[in-house]
């Protein structure tokens, strides 16, 4: 603790503990919009007689209700935390890759977890390793292929931030190769359509004992990141002030690296690769809020969750086919980040 008041606060802007207060506000809000927006549309009396018949209110127990509980418990309700605690996640991994390479344009991508856990996810869906083990063989090659990537920063000779980017870079290229190889020798029949709607994203079969298995370490490695605000403040500055701080950079950095790559991996077991949410999400608080950790992680969490909850609106209601969740996350966040660019930019 005393290492932590050491370090100077960054620059911050407004009233943040309101701020904090105003958007998880927002998010549900937008939640309870996302249980009653749908191809089967319910009113707010309706889901609230439902979660009274859920209870066991005894006069509301009829087919209606049951069906519109069935609907909201069963369909939309697991979606929506999971599109919350995906957004979240993702945005708050961005948040330490980005503190961490000292680099706003720094994604969760970078050491090469997306592209490891895609392969992985190839190859269960070749191998037939069923609902359980597409998920795990994808957790398992993503942290590979992020060991991998810090492996060969530490054989070239140390672990800086150039070293880490390049190792991550043959770590991308690597994991890249091996899933073309996999969609390759697919069957183009019965396992590469498998295989590319998985690589875009969705949550349209969330399952409940895999979210029973991964949220709560996700949420466990949300969390020591949310501590470790102070210490990404720090880190941000650059090393020689971090360590003048007392604080022990190489090993916090592989730190917050293990516990950014867990987060990832696990958001892309559940949800396959949706993109922009951890490049775009931080680079947006840091905009509005400013700079210091200790509110860019919970407010990116916020509003990471905020986006990928009307991403997932979008993708289920736009057309009467679903359409993939990472499509729209990446023209969304291509509009927003030009629109963001723009403004930086003319700001000058």
């Amino acid at each position: 603790m005393k290492l932590l008041s050491r370090i100077k606060p960054v620059e911050i802007r407004g009233d943040l503990r309101l701020s904090i207060k105003l958007t998880a506000a927002v998010m549900t809000l937008l939640a309870i919009s996302s249980l009653l927006l749908g191809r089967y549309a319910i009113s707010f009396h309706d889901l609230v007689a439902a979660l009274q018949t859920a209870l066991g209110h005894p006069d509301l127990e009829s087919n209606h209700y049951e069906v519109i509980k069935a609907v909201v418990f069963h369909a939309r309700l697991p979606r929506v935390i999971t599109a919350l605690i995906v957004g979240a996640g993702l945005a708050i991994a961005g948040s330490a890759f980005q503190a961490v390479f000292r680099n706003p344009l720094v994604s969760p991508g970078l050491l090469g977890v997306l592209n490891g856990c895609a392969f992985g996810a190839a190859l269960g869906l070749v191998l037939q390793a069923g609902l359980y083990g597409v998920p795990l063989l994808a957790c398992l090659f993503g942290c590979l292929a992020v060991a991998i990537g810090v492996l060969i920063a530490k054989r070239i000779g140390g672990d800086s931030i150039l070293l880490l980017i390049l190792g991550g870079i043959i770590s991308n290229a690597l994991f890249a190769g091996l899933l073309s190889l996999v969609k390759y020798m697919a069957d183009p029949e019965n396992q590469l359509p498998g295989i590319i709607y998985w690589l875009l994203g969705s949550l349209s079969s969330v399952s409940l004992p895999l979210l029973e298995v991964t949220l709560p370490i996700m949420v466990i490695a949300m969390a020591l990141l949310l501590v470790l605000g102070r210490v990404l403040d720090a880190m941000s500055l650059g090393d020689d002030e971090a360590l003048s701080l007392g604080i022990p950079v190489s090993t916090m950095r592989y730190g917050v690296i293990f516990l950014a790559t867990i987060i990832s991996a696990i958001t892309v077991c559940i949800a396959g690769v949706v993109g922009w949410v951890g490049l775009l999400i931080p680079h947006l608080t840091r905009l509005i809020w400013g700079a210091s950790h200790r509110f860019v992680l919970p407010l990116s969490a916020l509003l990471g969750a905020i986006f990928l909850l009307i991403a997932d609106d979008l993708a289920r209601m736009l057309t009467s086919s679903e359409i993939p969740l990472g499509v729209v996350t990446e023209l969304l966040g291509a509009v927003i980040f030009f629109f963001l660019l723009t403004r930086t930019w003319q700001a000058r």
